[in-house]
């Protein structure tokens, strides 16, 4: 009498994995506890496919953050990731620190326009100018979440809130300021236009210094309806994109790079990866900083956002290379290096008279 095999189970697929064989799961990081359908999770996950693309590990990556919804999100990215979450509008300091402790390491700071334009301006102010590397993410919908949908201070003036209040304030323009400030690399996003986003977050990540990347995200319980100029319905209807974009990394080869003559701009980062901008409807040149303040400017009276690479300037060096510092991250130091005897301590003071 004979019995039939059992039939093997079928063997599940590999997990795909990137240039440094890491998984995608290798990016996740916890489940979300935000409303449904809130923006920031769309930017979640376009963080996690452009970490995971550029091949970064993430226990090179240190992720932090303020006060705000936004800044519950780096828990739901890069969960091998270092993190800190600090105090309210505190998180550039923060970020300053660790990047002078441990240069090697990817910042990426994740804020609200509460969180930046409001307590932590000033902060804010002074990551640019020093020019922190740090990508700089402003998770913007014009409110305060949590604590029940006030204007935040880049609500427009006019927009209404959801029970009929009248914002009369003058809105903060992050990305105008962030170039008047002398920001090396200002975008701005919209956290349903996927596509685009993951772009300027590739971008991002390969620039040297602060890298500001404002995304409109709108607020589903407080600030999605009709009268909101941050809800989706008014972004979609408003968004003004000055170009398409494409990013080649420096590790892939460059004879894949296609470029038609007369209708892309080219623009080359510090570690050769390339930014290739398509026009669309305006002949548009990032690196000027007069037209670029002068195009946001004009679509805040029109009543548009523009969307994509607004500024950029690859000559500023970092903070860490404006201080000297040296390539070893002071965090692989031995305490003999960092701590100076007396004799070291008394040349400084002689020096110092």
């Amino acid at each position: 009498m004979s019995t039939a095999s059992t039939p093997a189970s079928p063997t599940a697929p590999a997990e795909k994995t990137n240039r440094i064989g890491l998984p995608k799961s290798a990016y996740m990081g916890g489940k979300s506890t935000l409303c449904s359908g809130c923006g920031h999770d769309s930017i979640t996950g376009q963080i996690i496919q452009a970490f995971f693309d550029a091949g970064i590990d993430p226990k090179n990556v240190a992720k932090l953050s303020g006060i705000g919804c936004s800044s519950k999100t780096p828990a739901y990215f890069l969960g091998q990731a270092h993190g800190f979450n600090s105090v309210h509008g505190r998180m550039p300091s923060i970020a300053t620190g660790a990047h002078m402790a441990n240069r090697k390491l990817k910042c990426i700071g994740v804020s609200g326009d509460g969180d930046t334009a409001s307590i932590g301006l000033g902060q804010f102010c002074h990551l640019i100018r020093r020019n922190v590397e740090t990508l700089y993410i402003i998770e913007n919908n014009g409110v305060y979440g949590l604590t029940k949908g006030q204007f935040s201070a880049t609500a427009d003036r006019g927009s209404a809130h959801k029970k009929g209040d009248v914002n009369e304030m003058p809105p903060i323009d992050c990305c105008g300021l962030a170039i008047e400030l002398g920001c090396g690399f200002v975008a701005r996003g919209f956290s349903a236009d996927f596509k685009q986003l993951k772009s300027l977050l590739e971008a991002a990540i390969h620039h040297n210094g602060t890298a500001l990347l404002d995304i409109v995200s709108p607020c589903v319980t407080f600030n999605n309806h009709p009268t909101s100029t941050k809800s989706y319905k008014y972004s979609k209807d408003h968004e003004l994109p000055l170009h398409e974009i494409d990013v080649i990394p420096h590790f892939e080869p460059q004879a894949e790079i296609h470029v038609e003559p007369g209708a892309s701009r080219e623009v080359d980062l510090y570690d050769g990866t390339k930014i290739i901008l398509r026009k669309l409807e305006a002949d548009y040149d990032p690196q000027d900083r007069a037209q670029a303040s002068k195009v946001i400017d004009r679509a805040r009276q029109a009543g548009e956002f523009l969307t994509g690479l607004l500024f950029f300037d690859p000559k500023r060096r970092d903070y860490a290379d404006q201080l000297n510092m040296i390539d070893t991250p002071l965090a692989a130091l031995p305490q003999s290096t960092l701590r100076p005897g007396p004799k070291a301590l008394e040349e400084i003071m002689a020096s110092l008279t």
